[in-house]
């Protein structure tokens, strides 16, 4: 079964599909191998990881369909992949679809922010009118060679523009032929209710630590109405903050003897990137 179709079917099912978030292609693996059915490509964790930098749009649609390729190539899990504004206009949008198409995306998530976008709970962001975005969403339909594939739309219009205004445009781009619909931000349970009360295709949750939205169990958010929930930010959070931790005891002690309990051993870790199918390959095909 294809990706994008085995998405599809994941997205419908009954009980809510949790893709948590990865900031590269190691955390990737590391999420399938808990056993989750999805894993999504956060462009917030991209700028941290790949460039160092915060989510203000400085990663453009090559750098990303690269990353996204690697991430493919490193999972055998659906990858749900941020495709930011779709890095320019309706026609942009075009080769942005067809690029990530080919890098084995199962799923694009496009936003209605202005160019250069910021992260969607930093305040700040203006979005396109409602039409520019409804063009971009019929233009990525179309350009698409997988009919499975799943067009995620995002609108980001909560904090600049209100709920109200909010609701128009996911209503909007529900019937401009959105697979799924992303509200960002919204700011309390009420919200989230009223969401789901009016949009009748799929909606996804966006659960950021610290952000604008509350945060809720999986479960929760499935009992509200929404079939998909990300965690974009808490892997590159907690990888953060290990490697703080990390380094400061080794400038302080010298050694990282002391810090080994917090660390995969060797060989485990070996196993984990896939060491013994190497080791197997080598055996049957490297010869001299």
């Amino acid at each position: 079964m294809r990706k994008t179709t085995l998405l599809r079917k994941l997205i419908e099912d009954e009980k809510i599909l949790v893709a948590p978030g990865a900031h590269d292609a190691l955390t990737a693996k590391v999420i399938e191998k808990v056993g989750f059915q999805a894993v999504y490509m956060t462009g917030y964790g991209q700028a941290a990881s790949y460039l160092g930098k915060p989510d203000v749009g400085l990663l453009t649609m090559t750098e990303m369909q690269d990353l996204a390729r690697k991430y493919t190539a490193a999972v055998d899990i659906p990858v749900i992949a941020d495709g930011d504004t779709g890095f320019g206009n309706a026609v942009n949008v075009i080769r942005t679809v067809r690029e990530y198409e080919r890098a084995g995306v199962a799923a694009i998530q496009l936003e209605d922010q202005v160019a250069p976008k910021k992260c969607g709970h930093m305040i700040g962001r203006q979005v396109i009118p409602i039409d520019e975005m409804v063009g971009k969403i019929e233009a990525a339909i179309d350009a698409r060679q997988d009919e499975d594939l799943v067009i995620i739309a995002r609108t980001d219009a909560r904090t600049a523009l209100g709920f109200e205004e909010a609701l128009k445009r996911a209503k909007t781009y529900a019937e401009a032929g959105a697979d799924v619909i992303f509200f960002e931000s919204p700011e309390d349970k009420e919200e989230m209710m009223k969401l789901n009360q009016a949009i009748k295709v799929p909606t996804m949750a966006n659960m950021v630590e610290g952000g604008r939205t509350p945060l809720f169990t999986a479960q929760e958010l499935g009992e509200m109405g929404y079939a998909l929930v990300i965690f974009p930010t808490a892997s590159v959070y907690t990888a953060a903050k290990s490697m703080l931790d990390l380094m400061q005891e080794l400038k302080n002690k010298g050694t990282t003897e002391f810090c080994m309990e917090k660390m995969i051993p060797f060989e485990e870790f070996n196993r984990l990137m896939g060491l013994p199918e190497i080791r197997g390959l080598e055996k049957k095909y490297v010869r001299g």
